[in-house]
This record gives C-alpha cells, structure tokens and sequence, in this order.
C-alpha cells in the first residue's frame, strides 16, 4: 500500500512538473551563447517560440519549458544570426556562372582560363581580375583577347567591379570608339587607341548590348547566392543595388518559401526602380526591406576611379571621377528625404566622401533619425572625421583594408594613407560602424571580416603588428558590428541582430570561441549550424 502510495505521489508530482512546463518549439542549452545584448550577456539557453526567442538565460531554461526539440550543444559556441552590412549577393549567385579570374598572377593566366573555359559559349564572360596582384600592374590590352576570339564577345569584370575589359566585339556592339566621351567614367586610351578597359560609367553600354539572363536564370543566381550564406551563417545580407525587377522576383521567391534568408535590399539608382518604389513605399515583410536606394559617388581605388582632392601620387594628372556628381546628389537626397526613404552612398575617394557629408547634412538638418549611410568610407579626409555622427553612418568592409594595404600607399602617398580604412576614428564619432566583405569582390566568409577588423591583416599573418592598427577595432565591437549594429543600420535592431526575447530566432553554431580563443585562429571558424527563424536551414554537423 505505502509503495502504491509512493508511486501515485511520484507520477502526480511529475504530472505537476510538466503541467507548469510551457509549450515551445525549441529549447536550446548547455551553449555558450553571446547575446549580443546591450550588457553583451552571456547565456546558456534559450527557448524559441513561433521563431522567436522565447526566453533567454542559464539552466532554468531546460526546467521552464517542454519541447519535442531539444538541442545538447555541449559547450558549442552560439552568436546571433551574422549580417553583412554591405554586399551584392545576386552579383554573388551571377558570379557562379563566370570563369573564376580571382587570385590570377599575370593577364597570360587569364588567357589561360579563358580558353580552357570557351567550351562553344556564345559569350565568354569572366570577373576577378586585378592587376595589382600581376608583376606588370598596368592595366591589360584587348589585343590578345582578339586575337583569340575575334568573332566572340569577351567581357571580363575587374575584382572590384568597377572596370570591364572587353575585345573589339563589345566595342562594335556597345558602339564605343575613340570619340566616345563619358563624363561618369573613363574609356581607357593607350597611345591613341582603345585598350578594351573601360571604368564606372561606360560599363552600361555593354551592360545595355549584353543578353539578359531569363527568369530561371536570375531565380538559380538567388538560390545559388543564398546556399553559400548559409554555410557561412549569414542569416541577413544588405545587397548594394538591386533593380526594380530583382526585389520583385526576391519578393515572390519569399512569398513562396524558397528564399530563407533576410534581405536588407537597397534599391539601384535608376530612374524605373527608385520612381516604382518611392510611389509604393516602404516593402517591408519579415524577409525583404526595401527602404533605401544606393548610389554611386565614384568609383573603386585600385582601377584609379575613386575621386580624390589632389591627385593620384602614381598618376598625377588623374584625379577620378564622380559618377554621380554633386548637383544630382543634392537632388536625389532631397527627393529621398522627403519620401522617408534611407541614402546609402558609395564613397571610396576623399573628395566623394566630403560632397556627401555636406549633402547629407544640408538635407537632414530636420531629420531627426535618419541613419544614411556612406559605404565603404576609405580614405577619409582627417579633416573630415567629424562629419560622421549619429545621423550619418559608416558601412566599412575590413577586408579591402587587409587586400589594398599592399599598393593602397602607392595610390595616396604617406600622407592620405593616414586617414585611410580608418574604422575606429569613424566608430568613435558615429558610436556604430556597419561591417561587411563588399561580396563577391572580396570572400564571403564573416569570420575573415572579423580577423581583418580586429588584427588588421590578412590571411597570411601579415603586416607584424597589423596595416594601421591604431583603427583595428576589439572583439566586441567588430561582433556588434557584425550584428546589432549591422541590424541598426537598418532599422532592424528591434527585430534582429542580438539573441533577445522576441526577437527572430536567427543564430549560428559555430566550433570555436572567437571571443577567447588566439586572434590569429578567428578566420578558420567552421560554421556547423546556421538557424532562421528557429528554423535549420543550413546543417554541417553530419560531416563532423
């Protein structure tokens, strides 16, 4: 009878447990988790609940809730869902279909590629080149490429996007010849004649002669772009400059559930796409943004198209050129501002960046919550700094720092380079940076960000003591700027970008602690779980 008895107690005071238990579509713990909150906390677990964070804290978390999913993660390490603030991820999925110039030692390699990879194309289109990394850094001719295909367009995208090499074909195609002028740009002349480089403004006349890539085309670029982020734990991504026509399909393909991932997506500065969006409004789901428009001020540094105050120290009769000159700036933030929508500026050279702070300062003078940003933000005027605060933001890309430290000085000389990359200055007086790779020109990979931000080096180990360390920024901030911060650059803190209650469960498992462990192991971070929404969307663990 007493044993009866025992039995009933022990049965009803189970029942009574898990009776008080809630109900949750996951439970998370035995993690080190870095929530990313404004103590920078750290928890060892969490409760999801219609993808949200539920409840976050120590062991009482697995004692307050019941739930069929239960993840062990044996001390693992847990960040928020990593962002990256400034890249081009239907470029990325593009990309995928373009012979790899990435990482060639002279223009003889790409000839290589070029012609181990014809395979009876009707266009051979390839993108990566950069001749600073080639012995002869001038930039490469189109003899050899119409010597070799001169029946065939050829178009070749530099690494940073900002110059094309194309053959005879193009030109002909594109109706460029040496009368041709482009106030937005260079077409490059050696001797007299076209060398096939054109940079910044005359790549839109090949772009308007090139094929367009069906719909199915364009859907495989965005799946194919959205694989690789997951494996990387990216779980949102601010894509710089996507047509009309892209948002749109990105907005079917969320609708339909194909696409997981959370696009922050600034729309291209062309008359159709910002007139469409600015009498719609805001696009605003739990998948898409649409709030901002990204514009060209200039160019890129390494093809001389960044627009300097004086001039190059290596070409010094050139001193880049605006794409968008200051005249249609001041229009175009005046237009965005009145309709609430965000400017998101490029802005490499220190000329660009000062029209743009006057612009945007001239323009939100009334504006109390603007956050418009400068992308890249890379050679800085010192002078200059102090027009960065709370209404006008920086978005900086720490590898670009760590891949043009080799020639950046040879660009701008002893002085300029002062003022070059220089992240911590910015983040001292905005009190937010947004971290990004500027993908595909630079590697997908968040954790190579987080090496290059917080040692100033690159993969190799190198400079000893880091390019300009006195802007390298710690641990914490470069993480917040990788999440929170990132998040608040797009109005997104409240949402995302720290592991919060009710906040969207986005986070990422990863096998190390880039918190504690040597600086120099930070890049070779292995992702083993990437979650949206509470939702599993990327799994390495079966391979582990």
């Amino acid at each position: 009878m007493k044993f009866k008895l025992n039995l009933l107690i022990y049965f009803g005071s189970a029942l009574f447990i898990f009776s008080c238990q809630k109900n949750v579509d996951m439970i998370v713990y035995n993690a080190k988790v870095y929530t990313v909150n404004e103590n920078f906390g750290v928890a060892s677990s969490f409760a999801v609940k219609n993808g949200k964070f539920f409840d976050v804290g120590g062991d009482e978390i697995i004692e307050k809730y019941y739930s069929k999913n239960i993840l062990n993660l044996n001390g693992k390490v847990v960040l928020p869902g990593l962002i990256d603030a400034h890249c081009h991820f239907y470029g990325l999925g593009q990309k995928q279909q373009l012979i790899d110039l990435v990482g060639t030692n002279s223009f003889d390699e790409i000839i290589e590629r070029l012609v181990a990879n014809r395979n009876g194309k009707s266009i051979i289109k390839g993108s990566g080149w950069d001749q600073n990394d080639w012995t002869n850094k001038e930039f490469p001719t189109k003899k050899k490429i119409d010597d070799l295909f001169p029946n065939i367009p050829v178009v070749l995208e530099r690494i940073d996007g900002h110059a094309y090499l194309v053959n005879q074909v193009v030109l002909d195609l594109a109706n460029i010849d040496y009368k041709t002028e482009s106030e937005t740009g260079s077409i490059v002349k050696k001797n007299g004649e076209l060398t096939g480089v054109l940079i910044d403004g005359p790549m839109r006349l090949v772009d308007k002669v090139l094929p367009k890539p069906s719909t199915a085309d364009q859907i495989k670029s965005l799946l194919d772009a959205q694989k690789i982020c997951l494996q990387n734990g990216l779980t949102t991504i601010d894509d710089a400059g996507l047509s009309k026509n892209i948002l749109l399909l990105i907005d079917s393909l969320n609708q339909s559930n194909d696409l997981k991932i959370r696009i922050y997506g600034m729309i291209s500065n062309d008359s159709e796409s910002v007139n469409y969006f600015l009498d719609k409004g805001h696009l605003k789901t739990d998948h898409l943004n649409v709030r901002s428009v990204k514009v060209y001020g200039d160019g890129a540094l390494g093809s001389r198209g960044a627009t300097l105050k004086e001039p190059y120290s290596d070409d010094i009769h050139n001193y880049g050129k605006l794409v968008t000159g200051p005249d249609k700036i001041i229009e175009l933030a005046k237009k965005l501002a009145n309709a609430d929508f965000q400017m998101n500026t490029h802005a490499i050279g220190d000329s660009t960046i000062k029209i743009l702070i006057d612009a945007y300062k001239e323009v939100l003078i009334e504006k109390k919550d603007p956050r418009w940003r400068i992308e890249h933000s890379q050679i800085v005027d010192l002078n200059d700094i102090n027009g960065y605060d709370n209404k006008i933001l920086p978005s900086v890309q720490p590898t670009h720092a760590t891949s043009d430290m080799y020639w950046a000085e040879d660009r701008i000389g002893k002085k300029r380079i002062k003022g070059a990359y220089p992240y911590k200055m910015l983040l001292d007086k905005s009190k937010v940076i947004g971290l990004g790779t500027d993908f595909p020109v630079e590697n997908v990979n968040p954790f190579h960000t987080f090496y290059a931000a917080t040692s100033r080096k690159d993969l190799k180990g190198y400079p000893d003591g880091g390019f300009q360390n006195q802007n390298a920024l710690s641990r914490k901030e470069t993480l917040k700027g990788m999440t929170i911060w990132a998040a608040y650059l797009n109005f997104e803190e409240k949402e995302k970008g720290s592991i919060e209650t009710d906040k969207f469960a986005d986070f990422v498992v990863i096998d190390r602690d880039i918190m504690e462990v040597d600086l120099e192991d930070t890049p070779y971070t292995n992702v083993h779980q990437t979650y949206i929404s509470g939702e599993l969307v990327y799994d390495n663990t079966k391979s582990n």
